[in-house]
């Protein structure tokens, strides 16, 4: 079966913060001259980017610096950001919020007017804007209304990526799914921007929609453009069990604080200073550790959880800036913050590793493909991401993918798109034979659940050579089961099933990558931590982390970490 073709100038695969930010960019720049096709999984306003509430870190102070964030995200990074990019970052970041206001997002103030900012883990500096417990929504809605009214965007909703097209080592087309009928589309673009988010999913325990499941990173990947520091994956320590709702990180900036079964504030044991605002990767294996050493508490289900008590962020707030955090607490644990502590337990939040990118360029390997958010390594957040920051590298990263694709297509004469039938029609089958497979072994649930539970076990917070080589074999034994995945559902309009079954071949390459990855660097360094390697090793280790595709699976390679002025140091809080 062939592909229907579309052609467009630019084709955005993802429609959250970053992707929205980039088409905006680009469209303002072409004022009409070039087309700008946004195509997303799910309809716009149910990405991912929806879900936040803690708010988007930002120099907007007068007790603030660019060197002060500056410093704050590379120290929390545990050393391996690129400290170009971070200070171009924290720079950028000011001006993303003030247009953001001009384009109609409601920020909180205060009685005199003045945008209202909240402390957040690791900023020495309250920097945090935000719209009450609706941030990253009133954010969505802001870029979506602000797109629609663009000189020449397109959203294609509901279409599911399968494959980049490159040949010679630059971008052809991008093949689609529409997820209704099941027709693939060519999309011949001159440029691509991927802004897919993260690879949540791939963990059984996570904090994201279950439709992050990494499937920007793996067509990047299997396209030939390496992905750098998959092994840093961030939990947040304070989520509700067993669902994974957070109880934002906000909360502890106006005064929650964390106590074992003894009632004991333990973290002045981890973080004397910064107590429960230390970085999240600290907080989230002091919890953990207070549970192993038989600290925890009863909770939900049989588990062992930390309590969170919110009572001192007091009555006004938890009813008002917190109230969707009081109200799931109610519904989900039939607990009321406001009358006693609540369990929690890390989750899986966030992956740092990301596609390759070139400095702030934002390109790839492959010539006309750029990526942006989450999905993008540039590397902003190194080990370990602080919290806030990531809202606004969205629309910082947004903006920067959507100038360069301008400059790339402004340069570049007409695409040759000739030669790639075969290509696609390779992947179209691919595809096609998940439905015309009439037996097998595995649904696309039993394999997804078997992945999850292997990254949990073996590749989560504290992790060992023995633990990762055991994932290994076992990601590589789940990789045979794939022969077998059978889709039971054969018709092509909305078939889920069949959709599944291609996310949960994307979240195995993606687990393989992440896995090899912890396996090779034998250190411990921010969000990754080695029993085994209990230290941080910058002779050896003061290095990003490549991992490109091979059928034999990925081969790793090293980059090196851009230091300008700070000099890694022990990094206490």
């Amino acid at each position: 079966m062939d592909a229907e073709v579309i052609k467009t100038d630019l084709v955005v695969l993802g429609s959250g913060i970053a992707g929205l930010r980039a088409a905006i960019e680009f469209d303002k720049l072409a004022k009409g001259k070039y087309e700008v096709s946004v195509l997303s999984k799910v309809q716009v306003m149910r990405s991912h980017s929806v879900a936040p509430e803690g708010g988007a870190a930002a120099v907007l102070t007068k007790n603030d610096s660019f060197e002060q964030h500056a410093y704050d995200t590379i120290k929390g990074s545990d050393f391996l950001a690129d400290q170009d990019a971070v200070e171009a970052f924290v720079r950028e970041a000011p001006s993303e919020i003030i247009q953001l206001e001009h384009w109609g997002m409601p920020w909180a103030r205060d009685k005199d007017g003045n945008l209202l900012v909240r402390a957040f883990g690791a900023h020495e500096v309250p920097r945090t804007v935000f719209a009450y417990d609706r941030t990253g929504f009133f954010m969505m809605k802001t870029l979506y209304d602000r797109a629609l009214k663009g000189y020449n965007i397109k959203f294609y909703h509901e279409y599911f990526a399968t494959a980049i097209i490159a040949t010679e080592g630059k971008f052809r087309g991008l093949l689609a799914m529409d997820r209704a009928t099941g027709t693939f589309y060519l999309f011949k673009a001159k440029a691509l921007i991927i802004a897919t988010g993260g690879v949540g999913r791939i963990y059984k325990y996570s904090t994201y929609s279950h439709t992050v499941t990494g499937d920007g990173h793996a067509i990047a990947y299997r396209a030939g453009i390496p992905l750098k520091d998959m092994e840093f994956i961030q939990w947040l320590p304070t989520t509700m069990p067993p669902y994974g709702i957070p109880a934002t990180e906000a909360l502890r900036g106006h005064g929650a604080i964390l106590l074992n079964k003894n009632g004991e504030r333990f973290m002045k044991r981890y973080a004397p200073r910064k107590m429960e605002l230390a970085a999240r990767d600290v907080v989230t294996r002091a919890m953990l550790t207070e549970i192993m050493e038989g600290r925890g508490v009863d909770g939900p289900r049989g588990m062992k959880v930390i309590l969170l008590d919110a009572r001192p962020v007091g009555e006004e707030l938890l009813k008002t800036i917190y109230k969707t955090f009081r109200e799931n607490a109610i519904r989900f644990l039939g607990i009321d913050p406001l009358d006693e502590p609540i369990p929690v337990l890390p989750a899986e939040h966030y992956s740092m590793g990301g596609i390759h990118v070139l400095g702030i360029d934002l390109s790839t390997p492959i010539k006309g493909v750029f990526a942006a958010g989450e999905v993008a390594n540039v590397s902003l957040h190194g080990a370990n991401r602080l919290g806030s920051n990531s809202l606004s590298a969205c629309l910082v990263t947004g903006k920067w993918a959507g100038r360069s694709a301008f400059a790339y297509i402004e340069s570049e004469p007409e695409p040759q798109t000739g030669g790639i039938d075969e290509i696609v029609k390779k992947e179209i089958d691919r595809s096609y034979s998940l439905i015309k497979r009439e037996t097998g072994s595995y649904t696309p649930y039993d394999i997804r659940d078997t992945l999850q539970n292997v990254m949990e076990e073996y590749v989560g917070v504290f992790r060992s050579e023995e633990g990762l080589v055991t994932a290994l074999k076992r990601i590589k034994e789940i990789r045979s089961m794939l022969k077998d995945l059978y889709v039971r559902d054969k018709a092509f309009d909305y078939n889920l099933e069949w959709i599944h079954a291609h996310e949960v071949m994307n979240m195995v390459d993606i687990a393989e990558v992440i896995t090899v990855s912890a396996l090779a660097r034998r250190e411990s360094r921010g969000a990754h931590f080695r029993i085994d390697y209990p230290t941080r090793d910058d002779k050896n280790y003061l290095k990003h982390t490549l991992a490109w595709y091979s059928p034999e699976g990925p081969i790793i390679t090293y980059h090196p970490v851009t230091i300008t002025k700070w000099q890694p140091t022990e990094r206490v809080y």
